[in-house]
């Protein structure tokens, strides 16, 4: 029991003294960008001489690149959805006045066959009517 304490003990400093490390040359490099840049961070400048703040800068940039492409991605989505709403709606109509126009052809033609049957009714009586003379006069 004692021996496993020990070991999380030198495992505990050693993590601390680790974080400390971290943290002191975070501190160090925030410094030395500090003293040796006169323009701000995001700013790109060739004869910086701290890898730190080129790497900082990159980053920036990226960030700045990333959410420019994203807003630009967003900008043609919703443009190419607004054109898929509107041929959406264009097609509807464009079907609504087919629909109606073959109502209207259905009615004509339904007004064609009876007029059709009308003439074939009065052309057999026409015929009819003749035979009927033809004996008569026979």
């Amino acid at each position: 029991m004692e021996s496993s304490s020990d070991e999380n003990d030198i495992e505990n400093s050693q993590d601390q003294e680790g974080k400390l490390y971290v943290v002191d040359s975070l501190n160090n490099l925030n410094e030395h960008c500090m003293m040796h840049s006169h323009h701000p961070v995001w700013e790109y400048r060739e004869d910086t001489e701290s890898p730190g703040c080129l790497m900082m800068q990159s980053s920036l940039r990226c960030q700045s690149w990333f959410f420019v492409t994203s807003i630009i991605t967003l900008i043609v989505s919703l443009a190419l959805v607004s054109f898929v709403i509107i041929l959406i709606v264009h097609t509807g109509d464009k079907i609504d006045e087919l629909s109606r126009k073959i109502v209207l052809e259905r009615k004509s033609i339904g007004d064609l066959v009876k007029f059709n049957y009308m003439v074939l009714q009065h052309l057999n009586q026409t015929e009819l009517m003749d035979n009927i003379e033809n004996i008569i006069t026979v």
